[in-house]
C-alpha cells in the first residue's frame, strides 16, 4: 500500500499533468497557428479560408477587430497578409504595440464603458462611409459584446447599460440568452453592424467563446444574420424575473413591448457578407487529447454539461468519471464549453473555480484531480483563469484551516485556492474558446 508521502507525490504530478495538458491545448489552438492555416496573401490575392479576394480590385479594405483577441487577431491577420491594412480594434486589455493606420479604444468587460460606445460610434461613422468598392475585414471574438456597444435607444445611459449587463450575467441565464437580450438593446449587435456596412464586400473570421452551432451569439453576432426575436427578449426577461433589475430606462422598453427586430435570414444586407469560424471550443478539446493519450490515459469527451448549473455539471462529470474507471485504471475526461452560476453576495472567483471548489469534496481522498479553466486566461472577477483540485485538497484545506464549504457558500473560490497554492494563473491568453474541464483519475 502506497506510504502518505507516495500518494502526496502522485497528487503532486498529477496536478503537473493537468497543467501541461491545459497549456498544450491552449498552444494548439493558438490564434497564430488558425492563420497559418486558413490565411494568406500572394501576389495582392487575398485567401481567407475557401474565399479568394483580389485586393487591387477594391478601392478601400476597412478592418474592425473586437473582443479579448483583438490583439492577436489583427497581428496575426498582418503577419499572414503584410501591413496593408487600416481601421478600428476595441479589446479590454491595451496592445503590446500599435499598428500604423488603426485607431485603439479600450472597452469594458464585463460591462460596457465609455470607451465600448467611443468605439461603436467610430466603428458606425466608418462603417457607413464604405461604398460597393470596399472590403471590410472583421475579426470577432470573445468579450466583444461589452467592449463594443451603443443603445438603440438615446434614453438608455451608459449606466444603464452596465446596470442592464450586471442583472443578465449574474441572473443565470446562459450567452445565448444574454446575448438575445444585448442584441436587441443594440445599435451594433445583432447583424446591426452589417446593416451599416451594406454597400461593401463583408468577411467575417470567428475566434468563437459560445456553443459551435450558435455562432451569431459571438460578440452577439454584430455582422449575422440574428435567430432570435423580440418576443425571446420578452420571455427571458420573465423567465429570470429581470424587469424588477433592469434600470427604468429599459424596463419601460420590455414594458411597452417596443423592441425592434433585428435583421434575420435571408435579409438583403448580408447577400455579400461570408462568415468562417477558424477557431471554437471545440479546437481547444480537440488539442488536448493527444497528449493524454500518448501518457496512457483512456480518454473521453463529455461535453453534454455545456450551459448547466455549476452544481449539476461537477455531480454528472465527477459520476462520469467514476463510471470510465470501472474499464480502464488510467481516465481523462474532457469537457469543454461553459457552466453556469447564479452568484448572490459574490466574493473574488468565477465559474470555473466555484466548480473545482465543489467537486473538491466529491472526490476527496480519491485518485482523482480535476482542472477546470477559462481559455482567456480569465475567471470571473479574478485574476485566476481557473483551478485544480484533487483527492488530497480538503486534507491539505484542512491543516490550514481553510473551510471549503464556506468559500463555495461565499463564491469567494479565488480565496480559498490562492491560499492553497491551487488557482491556475496564466495573465490574458489573446485568445478565448470557453471553457476547458479536464478530469483525471488514475
Amino acid at each position: 500500500m502506497p506510504s502518505p508521502a507516495d500518494r502526496q507525490r502522485a497528487a503532486v504530478e498529477m496536478r503537473v499533468t493537468a497543467r501541461q495538458l491545459f497549456e498544450h491545448a491552449l498552444a494548439e489552438a493558438s490564434i497564430d497557428k488558425a492563420f497559418q492555416r486558413n490565411v494568406d496573401c500572394e501576389r495582392g490575392v487575398l485567401r481567407i479560408c475557401e474565399d479568394l479576394y483580389d485586393l487591387d480590385s477594391f478601392r478601400n479594405i476597412f478592418v474592425v477587430s473586437i473582443g479579448k483577441a483583438a490583439h492577436s487577431l489583427l497581428n496575426s491577420l498582418e503577419m499572414q497578409a503584410g501591413r496593408r491594412f487600416e481601421g478600428i480594434v476595441s479589446s479590454s486589455v491595451e496592445p503590446a504595440s500599435q499598428v500604423r493606420g488603426f485607431r485603439y479604444f479600450r472597452g469594458g468587460h464585463p460591462t460596457p464603458n465609455a470607451e465600448s460606445f467611443r468605439a461603436a460610434e467610430a466603428m458606425i461613422k466608418s462603417l457607413s462611409g464604405q461604398n460597393p468598392e470596399s472590403l471590410v475585414i472583421f475579426l470577432l471574438s470573445g468579450g466583444g459584446s461589452s467592449m463594443v456597444e451603443k443603445p438603440i435607444d438615446d434614453e438608455v445611459s451608459l449606466d444603464d447599460l452596465i446596470a442592464t449587463y450586471r442583472a443578465l450575467i449574474f441572473s443565470g441565464a446562459n450567452i445565448v440568452e444574454i446575448n438575445a437580450i444585448r442584441k436587441h438593446l443594440s445599435a451594433i449587435k445583432g447583424g446591426r453592424l452589417a446593416r451599416i456596412a451594406h454597400r461593401a464586400q463583408q468577411v467575417s473570421l470567428l475566434v468563437s467563446d459560445v456553443p459551435d452551432n450558435m455562432p451569431d451569439a459571438l460578440a452577439s453576432g454584430p455582422t449575422m444574420p440574428d435567430p432570435s426575436t423580440v418576443e425571446d427578449c420578452y420571455q427571458i426577461a420573465t423567465r429570470y424575473e429581470l424587469l424588477a433589475q433592469f434600470p427604468e430606462s429599459v424596463r419601460e422598453l420590455f414594458q411597452r413591448h417596443a423592441l425592434e427586430e433585428t435583421p434575420k435570414v435571408g435579409d438583403e444586407v448580408f447577400h455579400r457578407s461570408r462568415w468562417w469560424p477558424i477557431l471554437s471550443n471545440a479546437s481547444v478539446v480537440e488539442a488536448s487529447k493527444p497528449d493524454a493519450e500518448r501518457l496512457g490515459f483512456k480518454v473521453q469527451v463529455d461535453n453534454s454539461c455545456d450551459d448547466w448549473d455549476y452544481l449539476r455539471a461537477a455531480n454528472y462529470l465527477v459520476e462520469r468519471v467514476h463510471e470510465l474507471r470501472k474499464k480502464s485504471e488510467r481516465v481523462c475526461l474532457i469537457s469543454g464549453g461553459e457552466i453556469t452560476v447564479k452568484v448572490a453576495n459574490g466574493g473574488i472567483g468565477g465559474r470555473n473555480q466555484q466548480f473545482a471548489l465543489d467537486c473538491a469534496s466529491k472526490i476527496a481522498g480519491e485518485k482523482i484531480t480535476v482542472l477546470s479553466a477559462g481559455t482567456d486566461g480569465i475567471d470571473g472577477n479574478s485574476p485566476a483563469a481557473g483551478a485544480i483540485v484533487d483527492g488530497t485538497t480538503m486534507e491539505r484545506a484542512k491543516a490550514r484551516g481553510l473551510a471549503p464549504e464556506i468559500y463555495l457558500s461565499e463564491f469567494n473560490a479565488y480565496a480559498f485556492f490562492n491560499k492553497l497554492g491551487d488557482a491556475i494563473i496564466t495573465g490574458p491568453t489573446g485568445n478565448n474558446l470557453r471553457d476547458l474541464r479536464i478530469l483525471l483519475a488514475y
